[in-house]
Formats: C-alpha cells, structure tokens, sequence
C-alpha cells in the first residue's frame, strides 16, 4: 500500500516557506513575480531536456516523480514471516502446494519467481531470471535519477542565460533610465528561478528516487533469496535467520528486544498463574 512520503512534502514545503517568508521580511513578494524569468529558467531548462532525453524517457516525468513523494514500502519481517510460512508448507505438503497461495500474491516479482518453484525450474535459471529482472530494474529508475539530475544541472545554466539577456537589455539602452529596471530583474530573476528549482526540487527529487531503488532492490533481493532457499527445501528455521541479514542491524536489535519483552510477559503470567 503506497503513503504519502512526509518528509519529502515537508522538505518541499518548508524550504518554499522558509524562502517566501524571508522575501515578505525584506520587500514585496510582487517584485519576484516575473513571467520573462519564469519562461527562461524553467522552460528553457525543459526544453534542453527534450533534447537530451528519448521521448518515452520524457513521458515518465510525471510517473517518477510520484515515486519521489509516495513509498511503498513494507516491513521486512513481513517477508520474512511469509517465507518462512511458505517453506513450512513445501516442506509438509510439496512445492506444488504452493500454487494454492499464488492468488493471494499481490507482487509481480514475487508471483513470478514461486511460480517458477511451483514448476520445478532448476535454481540455477531462477536466480538468474530474477536477477535479470533486478537489473532491468534498476536501469528504469536509473534512467530517472539522470532525468532529475541532468534537468537539475541545466535550471541553473539558464538562469545564467536569463542573466545574459537582462545584461544585454539594460546595456542596450541606458540612455531609458526606465529599461534598467526591468532588464535587470530579468538579470537577477532568472539565476534566482533556476538555483531554487534546481536545489530545491530536482537534485532532492533524484536523491529520493536513487533510495527508493536501493530500497525496493534490496527488497526484492530479500524475496529471491527466499525463493532459492524454498526451492532447495532449507529448513524454516534456517532460512529465517538467512533472511534476517537483510534486516538493518538496528531494526534486529530492536526486534529482539520486542521479543526478550513478549518472552518476560508470557514467563510472568505464568508465575503469576501459578
């Protein structure tokens, strides 16, 4: 189930707070208001990036960029405890059994890889499916992080070209002491425009979308290790403790705290019942 990432939208929000509330502090918010700056620095910089980028690369924009501001991402010993069922079962009842349980299996990934178990493929090819699927993976969302990134880069490019041509329009006609002023707002909007919307938004967006991959690899990397392991029939127990190297090692400790907790409750229950 996807949420809305809160601190992307916080970053968002507090950074175009901080920085409008700064401006309201020393003038008029109206005299950073500037279409001519707005059109360089930001379509100008999208432009650039329809050159650099495919098509189909473009049309992802908007995709990838819900990524930046929902995860989706579940709790490790959830995947663990579903192996481990699962492994329980193939040991009692026969890897076909698990065909039973392919419905209920909202992961693409996952479905794929138990369906191959179910079909008796050898472990060798499973592994090296998967991974091939890994790797496409990455290479997708790669391909986004450079979008973001490369589109951070060219923003504050063209609000130095923004810069250029309010310079250009103020030098071209000093004798208008009524041209300066707008000229050199368009001078100063633009890098303005373009060092906020890069530093701000794009470069942040790319850093949260390489996490999000390195998370859901990780993720994945979890399933497929429990996939071999429940088609070489592993003993549940052990595949548990394999699983759990995936686990950071702060979120180990704090699950064996929960359980050295839950064991001392159950011990004073039964002191107390007896």
């Amino acid at each position: 189930m996807k949420r809305i990432d809160i601190m992307t939208v916080l970053g968002v929000f507090l950074g175009i707070s901080l920085v409008t509330g700064a401006i309201l502090m020393q003038g008029n918010i109206i005299m950073f208001l500037n279409p001519s700056a707005v059109l360089i620095a930001v379509g100008g910089s999208f432009s650039a990036l329809l050159i650099n980028f495919h098509l189909n690369q473009i049309k992802i924009v908007f995709k990838v960029t819900k990524q930046a501001f929902f995860e989706k991402k579940r709790d490790p010993r959830e995947i663990i405890d579903f192996f481990n069922n699962m492994s329980q079962k193939a040991r009692r009842e026969g890897l076909l059994a698990l065909e039973d349980d392919l419905e209920e299996v909202e992961d693409s990934f996952l479905k794929k890889g138990l369906q191959m178990v179910v079909d008796g493929m050898e472990p060798e090819l499973i592994k090296e499916i998967l991974q091939a699927e890994n790797e496409a993976l990455a290479e997708r969302h790669k391909i986004g992080q450079e979008l973001f990134r490369s589109w951070g880069a060219l923003a504050p490019a063209f609000g130095m070209i923004g810069t250029l041509i309010g310079l250009i329009q103020m030098l071209s006609d000093l004798d208008d002491p009524d041209a300066i002023g707008p000229g050199m707002a368009v001078a100063l909007l633009t890098t303005f425009y373009g060092a906020l919307l890069a530093n701000l938004v794009l470069i942040p967006i790319a850093g949260k979308l390489s996490i999000r991959s390195n998370e859901e690899i990780q993720e994945r990397e979890t399933m497929l290790e429990g996939i071999i392991a429940i088609q070489e029939g592993m003993n549940p127990r052990v595949l548990e403790d394999k699983l759990k190297a995936f686990i950071p090692p702060g979120e180990r400790d704090k699950e064996a705290q929960e359980k050295d907790r839950e064991e001392e409750s159950e011990e004073g229950m039964v002191t107390d019942n007896a």
